[in-house]
């Protein structure tokens, strides 16, 4: 579903991407891991056809970003923000449906609103919820409207950006649980990026190490804890000592 191959992206002398070559299939939930800075962010944007790479191809089901249509191409993507994005002006209901109010999606508003509120629903906030501001609900419970908007217009692909940052370790399952179970339902291929391991190990049918601007290692999830790769232990094992350099 998503290929990239030799993907390159540097800003002035800091090379970030150095040749990314990745594949993940259709219906498959990818998880990519990497410390601060090493370019998962920047992956994703390349991805999406918001940054431009310096060299490489990227596909999406077989056809170059570069050639598709923009409001097309991105209406196939839902996304899950890091800090949840949400716009502090628009209630709750809006939030959700932003997508299906704009653009090649648009809905009239009524139909939008019922959607929007069965996505919230979906992922365990009551109908209450929907007339409400961001300001007035908790962090999971943000997060939670931040998944619902991302699944509002039953995208193909979902893209989760460190999906559990900020939230305790009960919610954080919680929103692993659901973005595991919503995946599956929904048949979508997904790409997440986290430093949380305990959310590699709940969603993640697949993982790839990105660092020093390449995939250092990727495999099934079952692999993960068995692998001899110097790069994903020190990793995974949180250890000072290897092949990663902390920055201090």
């Amino acid at each position: 579903m998503i290929e990239l191959s030799g993907v390159k992206k540097s800003f002035g002398s800091n090379h970030v991407l150095r040749g990314v070559d990745l594949n993940v299939r259709r219906g498959e939930s990818m998880v990519i891991i990497g410390g601060s800075g090493t370019g998962k962010s920047i992956t994703i944007k390349c991805v999406l056809g918001l940054i431009t790479p310096d060299a490489g191809k990227i596909t999406v089901d077989g056809q170059d970003i570069l050639n598709q249509p923009r409001d097309a191409f991105l209406a196939r993507f839902g996304m899950l923000f890091q800090g949840g994005a949400l716009f502090d002006s628009l209630p709750v209901w809006q939030n959700v449906a932003f997508r299906l109010l704009r653009g090649s999606l648009a809905r009239p508003k009524d139909e939008a609103r019922e959607i929007a509120i069965e996505k919230l629903r979906r992922v365990g906030l009551k109908p209450d919820v929907a007339d409400r501001l961001p300001a007035e609900l908790s962090g999971g419970m943000q997060k939670r409207v931040g998944l619902a908007r991302a699944i509002a217009a039953d995208p193909e692909i979902i893209f989760f950006d460190e999906p559990t940052t900020g939230l305790d370790p009960i919610m954080s399952g919680v929103i692993n649980d659901l973005i595991r179970e919503i995946v599956v339902e929904m048949g979508a291929t997904a790409m997440t990026i986290t430093h949380d391991m305990t959310s590699v190990r709940a969603i993640a049918d697949k993982v790839a190490m990105l660092h020093d601007g390449v995939i250092q290692w990727t495999g099934p999830i079952g692999e993960l804890d068995q692998t001899d790769d110097p790069y994903v232990r020190q990793f995974v094992g949180g250890l000072a000592e290897g092949p990663i350099e902390a920055v201090r």
